[in-house]
């Protein structure tokens, strides 16, 4: 999924966009949790002096924007595919989110799939877009 929106854009999207993957919080482990700081955009919803839930984790030392995690879904996180190491599997489709926000710097791909862009959120979430592709891991978490 890639997200247009003007956060994800500044803070973890160098080609006007970041990739947000969708995992089950109590799946996430992060060692060297002492490196990791959090940043609450301002200024959401239209509310120009409220800090948003969503807590925005990344490396203190860097600035790698590691995940997302909003305690308005506590069971969901929001790695940013940036920061994974290991490979992921190649999406046989991509979904544009929050167009409304993109700049008119930013082209989207030739072959953009015209049902797969939306000016918000769409009401499919992450894991049932998973679950239709047939990529969600229904395993219990080791």
């Amino acid at each position: 999924m890639r997200c247009y929106c003007s956060i994800c854009r500044k803070t973890a999207g160098g080609g006007g966009y970041a990739i947000n993957l969708s995992g089950e919080f109590a799946t996430l482990k992060v060692s060297g949790e002492e490196h990791v700081a959090v940043y609450h955009a301002r200024g959401t919803a239209g509310a120009p002096d409220e800090a948003s839930p969503a807590g925005r984790h990344f490396c203190k030392h860097c600035g790698t924007a590691l995940y997302l995690y909003d305690p308005r879904w506590p069971d969901l996180v929001h790695p940013f595919a940036s920061a994974i190491d290991t490979p992921l599997p190649a999406a046989p489709e991509n979904v544009f989110i929050m167009l409304e926000s993109k700049p008119a710097w930013v082209k989207l791909p030739a072959d953009a799939a015209r049902t797969n862009c939306y000016g918000g959120y769409p009401e499919e979430s992450l894991a049932d877009w998973h679950r239709a592709q047939g990529l969600y891991d229904e395993s219990e978490p080791t």
